[in-house]
């Protein structure tokens, strides 16, 4: 039996996961990964690290992350408490939507994820308090590797729900897309 319902997004490669969730008296069992099952969307690697982020303030906004070649990773972002508006940005030079942007809203209520490929930055902003997000990487973090772009770039135009009540010192010094960004080749 299928635990997973897919959805393309207007970004190539990039997918939107409904995990199907099997409710009794007790609660409920959600499926959050089966290698076998997602092999089906794409996802061939290991799953080499998980990682859980806590964001405690309403309007904070955490991105864009990603790592550069060769140590560019998939992705599956899930909620598992609160809702976050997340947003990845296509940053792969020769894909037809370069530099496009796409958002969905995740909750611990609606059971959605993203599976985001290698070559997209990602982010997102707490449209609640008390929110933690679960990461699920194929490749492990190195410290060198890692790139960002700024959330509030203009040129990317991203649209955030909600006023803007934090965003890191180190998230705001990214370089803007018209300082000469050209992509990642993954």
């Amino acid at each position: 039996m299928n635990r997973f319902k897919i959805s393309k997004t207007p970004l190539y490669g990039l997918k939107l996961i409904e995990r199907q969730r099997l409710i009794d008296t007790r609660g409920f069992l959600s499926r959050l990964f089966c290698a076998e099952e997602f092999a089906a969307f794409d996802w061939t690697k290991p799953i080499v690290q998980i990682n859980q982020t806590s964001t405690t303030r309403q309007g904070t906004i955490r991105g864009m992350h990603f790592q550069c070649p060769p140590h560019s990773e998939m992705k599956l972002v899930s909620c598992l408490q609160g809702e976050v508006w997340d947003v990845v940005v296509d940053i792969r030079s020769t894909s037809p939507t370069f530099l496009h942007w796409h958002g969905v809203r995740l909750s611990a209520e609606n059971c959605l994820a993203l599976l985001i490929p290698e070559g997209f930055a990602h982010g997102f902003q707490a449209l609640s308090n008390d929110i933690e997000l679960l990461y699920c990487h194929s490749t492990a973090y190195v410290a060198g590797a890692e790139g960002g772009l700024n959330p509030q770039d203009p040129k990317l135009g991203i649209v955030w729900p909600l006023p803007v009540t934090e965003i890191s010192a180190r998230d705001m010094s990214h370089p803007l897309v018209q300082n000469g960004f050209k992509g990642v080749r993954p």
